[in-house]
């Protein structure tokens, strides 16, 4: 496996050049751009990695899987989509559009970054500082990473310059979608967003996930399985942003990704992929990184269908 992680790596370093850092959140725009490695983690416990796995990148958008999970253990399946949508949206992840002009006036899904910042919002705590400790208490304890922590750099970044986040989170506490302070809510979201890991990191979620939300190490269950369907399910038809159909058809395992680079994968009842490669397309996702993971998929017939 180590071989061929490391050959899928060397093939796809070509479409690094097809890609752009990120400009819209300034510091997203220091990362280095030709970075590229891969993990994988199977259910017997199994890791193997190659190229850049240990550089660290922040999560962003695959932080949404993880506090949908969170937000349906707390609140429930009725209480979150009333008044978050299911359905996949056909427009970039950032886009407001729909928010107005689709009655009931409500996010399509919780991978757009409406709808996740509308699930951000529902998690439970006194205050904003505490939702954040509690959403790192859960990474931490599904990684197996107590290490991790927020990159406050990039934090700041992205409340600096998220006036389009803001703007949709006040549109939907005006009608009744974010019940809770709007500021607090965004802080929740930026800092999520903001959470510092690697490829390993990733593929242990994408592990946690095939797994059916059973801790590998311990096996306790940690999220009722009827939410981690939904999550993977969400991952199957919007994970991918705009491109996700096309996804599904050329790999065809559930997935997500983020604008740090990052692309995390699960192959139910098997093993956990976590991809990073920053250099992205123009729909914001790692351009070498789609190209991995599609070769690993087809290599090891991985796809679902």
């Amino acid at each position: 496996m180590q071989e061929v992680i490391k050959s899928i790596i060397d093939d796809n370093r070509k479409y690094i050049e097809n890609g752009v850092l990120p400009e819209y959140i300034p510091e997203l725009k220091k990362a280095k751009k030709d970075a590229l490695g891969m993990s994988i983690v199977t259910l017997d416990g199994e890791e193997y990695h190659g190229g850049d796995y240990q550089y660290k990148f922040t999560i962003q958008s695959i932080s949404k899987v993880i506090s949908l999970l969170l937000a349906l253990e707390e609140k429930g399946e009725a209480y979150v989509f009333d008044r978050v949508g299911m359905e996949p949206t056909g427009d970039p992840f950032n886009s407001m559009v729909k928010l107005e002009t689709v009655m009931p006036s409500k996010p399509f899904n919780p991978m757009i970054n409406a709808g996740a910042i509308a699930i951000s919002s529902m998690i439970e705590g006194r205050s904003s500082t505490g939702k954040v400790e509690k959403l790192l208490a859960f990474f931490r304890q599904i990684t197996g990473n107590p290490a991790l922590t927020i990159n406050e750099n990039v934090y700041l970044s992205e409340k600096r310059t998220g006036d389009r986040n803001r703007a949709m989170a006040y549109f939907m506490k005006d009608v009744g979608v974010i019940e809770k302070d709007v500021e607090g809510s965004l802080d929740v979201y930026f800092k999520q967003c903001s959470i510092e890991v690697t490829t390993k990191d990733i593929a242990r979620i994408g592990a946690f996930l095939a797994n059916d939300g059973i801790d590998l190490k311990t096996g306790k269950v940690l999220v009722d399985k009827k939410y981690i369907k939904i999550a993977k399910t969400f991952m199957f038809t919007c994970g991918m942003y705009n491109a996700s159909g096309e996804f599904a058809i050329n790999v065809g395992i559930p997935a997500k990704s983020g604008v740090g680079g990052g692309i995390l994968a699960t192959v139910p009842g098997q093993m956990g992929i976590g991809i990073l490669g920053p250099s992205l397309d123009q729909k914001g996702n790692s351009v070498a990184g789609v190209q991995m993971i599609k070769d690993l998929s087809e290599k090891y017939k991985l796809s679902v269908f």
